[in-house]
């Protein structure tokens, strides 16, 4: 099954690859590694999850606004194989931020919305090393960043 078949079945769908918002590249493909640039919770350009975890924000919400950023992040990956997912072994590892409130701890909780998506849709091939970390602030005022590394085939 297709990465854009598994996710349907979901009822979920790929979202385009966001361009861009300052100066640097959605990903870069360097040997046989995939680097996905930081991915916000923007759906097709739609910003979502603004506010801070733990204050504006529920645990839940948070780990929404991670399983959005992983969706950007397979959107970009996608783009990188020109959608064919053959040439993608495996995720990596992911670097996950969340905008917390001063004394939230959860950081781990909320970028499973994250990790449980990739291993939902990929299997094994979707598990992965990982760090969350609290932010002070992120871009736009959003809840979550993750960047990504996949392995190339």
């Amino acid at each position: 099954m297709s990465i854009t078949d598994k996710l349907e079945s979901m009822g979920l769908s790929l979202p385009s690859a966001a361009a861009p918002a300052a100066n640097y590249v959605p990903y870069v493909v360097s040997g046989k590694q995939i680097f996905i640039s930081g991915q916000i919770p923007f759906l097709n350009g739609e910003p979502m999850h603004l506010g801070r975890v733990g204050d504006d924000l529920s645990v839940q919400e948070g780990a929404e606004a991670a399983k959005a950023c992983a969706l950007n992040i397979l959107a970009q990956a996608n783009a990188a194989v020109d959608g064919d997912w053959s040439k993608i072994k495996r995720l990596v590892k992911l670097g996950g931020f969340v905008r917390s409130a001063k004394d939230f701890k959860d950081q781990p909780e909320v970028i499973n919305g994250a990790s449980n998506l990739f291993v939902e849709v990929m299997g094994d091939a979707g598990r992965h090393g990982r760090f969350a970390v609290s932010a002070a602030d992120l871009p736009r005022g959003v809840a979550v960043e993750i960047d990504a590394i996949f392995e190339l085939a």
